[in-house]
């Protein structure tokens, strides 16, 4: 079953001028839509949206009377006055996809292309690229959208010279932000990879954080998670066509690993399954990595790519920038950048991957609670530093769950302001150079220093990418 998407008005105000609202912007005024823009201060692309005809409000506390329906940014959330005012006069308030989605345009067939499409706490960004790998592999005109690279409303209303939409298939991530604001979004196969405390502050409790990630089955013929997973595994398991994925040998309705290979026991005929790759040409490593692939290779059968294309995209990928990268090794030390670990769930994976570790964690922990992961990862670690405005919450557990591990606290990130500029080098990058001296301190020869922070990284840099790229210069500078 699929939902029908309502019509998109001709009057518009879209709240949020980041890359995604935009990008809405632009391609409503492409349509000829009325356009009204509001955000908390007025962004430099104001200027090029009023030129091509967009009205220019400033901040607001409720809408205009003159538009029909609200464009919201992801960062927005749903307690914002202007939100709340909004939904008190009736009028409808969706994020950047949804509008996607009722923007789609018919392909040949007459049919828009489908969205194969992941969420979850950790790792859709891994698996949303590995399926774009894998699609293109299988000869599809793919693209992975939303969440990751381009805004979807670009995607779904690109064309090629003669007009035909440029793509026939979107591999789509999606956050639990962009999912609260989406209510028709029907993908031809929906996943949920794990669900764990993250973005509480954001959502109100973790209740709604989850009840955010499970809308993308509401509408999606095939669901998929992570047997390993309780809370994506339950909800999944109340779906008409649920598929799990397992590091375990595979039963009927699963993919999974068997004799060192991934195999379908989902999507295929044969009652024993069908192998799609060896595990040892994956250029990915870890057992979060292996159920990434397995991920995306489940929603690729949905899609009908063959076994052997699965198999050949996922060999040919190679990863993503910031997810457990080696970028040094000095005196028998490695150090590697997870700064993509931004949440305890992703560290957890990450730390998992290495048997004796000098760990360096801390940010904006977002509401989440760090004892589980403390407690889980205390017999390997050989030391920690801890940086950020919640380091001393990081503290505190260390103090509870692993009292003998040397620990060292670099002052920063108190205020909360994000330091982008100063000269060459930045305040993020300075107060990485002297955690990445601590860590030196701690670290002994066959140790692997890791950048796992479990924490979002906006009170000292500028975004996770930043702070990986100071970790690596800092590494560089041992040498």
């Amino acid at each position: 079953m699929t939902s029908p998407s309502a019509p998109v008005p001709d009057r518009v105000l879209v709240a949020g001028l980041g890359v995604s609202g935009a990008a809405a912007a632009r391609v409503l005024l492409a349509r000829g839509a009325q356009v009204a823009l509001t955000d908390a201060a007025e962004p430099a692309v104001v200027a090029e949206l009023v030129g091509a005809g967009a009205r220019w409000l400033g901040p607001l506390a409720e809408p205009p009377e003159d538009v029909d329906l609200v464009v919201t940014s992801p960062g927005w959330r749903p307690d914002n006055p202007l939100l709340r005012a909004a939904a008190a006069r009736g009028l409808e308030v969706v994020g950047e996809p949804e509008l996607a989605w009722r923007l789609r345009l018919p392909g040949p067939d007459g049919e828009p292309a489908p969205w194969y499409a992941v969420t979850g706490t950790n790792g859709k960004t891994t698996t949303v690229t590995m399926l774009e790998a894998v699609l293109q592999a299988g000869g599809r005109r793919a693209i992975a959208a939303g969440n990751v690279g381009r805004p979807l409303v670009e995607v779904v209303t690109a064309t090629d010279a003669d007009g035909t939409p440029s793509y026939d298939a979107l591999a789509v991530e999606l956050s639990s932000f962009q999912l609260h604001w989406s209510s028709s979004i029907a993908p031809a196969g929906a996943c949920v990879l794990n669900v764990a405390d993250d973005h509480v502050d954001w959502h109100g409790s973790p209740e709604a954080y989850r009840d955010a990630k499970a809308r993308l089955l509401l509408h999606a013929p095939v669901a998929v998670a992570d047997a390993g997973d309780p809370v994506a595994a339950a909800l999944v398991a109340r779906h008409r066509r649920p598929v799990t994925v397992t590091l375990d040998e595979p039963a009927r309705g699963q993919l999974g690993v068997r004799s060192g290979a991934l195999v379908d026991r989902a999507f295929a005929t044969a009652p024993a399954g069908e192998v799609l790759a060896e595990l040892e040409t994956l250029q990915v490593r870890g057992p979060h990595n292996t159920v990434n692939a397995l991920a995306a290779a489940a929603l690729a059968r949905v899609a009908g790519i063959a076994p052997a294309d699965v198999g050949r995209g996922l060999a040919g990928f190679r990863g993503g920038a910031h997810r457990n990268v080696l970028v040094g090794t000095v005196d028998g030390v490695d150090f590697v950048d997870d700064s993509k670990a931004t949440n305890p769930h992703a560290a957890a994976a990450s730390l998992a991957a290495y048997p004796r570790v000098v760990w360096i964690a801390g940010g904006l922990l977002k509401g989440a609670d760090v004892d589980p992961l403390v407690a889980a990862v205390a017999p390997r670690l050989a030391g920690v530093v801890l940086l950020g405005r919640d380091r001393e919450l990081l503290a505190r557990s260390l103090a509870r769950h692993a009292p003998a591990v040397p620990r060292t606290v670099v002052p920063s990130g108190d205020d909360g302001a994000m330091v982008s500029g100063g000269g060459p080098v930045t305040y993020g990058d300075q107060v990485m150079r002297e955690v990445v001296a601590a860590a030196v301190r701690l670290a002994g020869p066959g140790d692997t220093v890791l950048l796992a922070p479990a924490a979002a990284s906006m009170d000292v840099f500028t975004d996770y990418a930043h702070r990986g790229r100071a970790f690596a210069d800092a590494v560089r500078a041992l040498g």
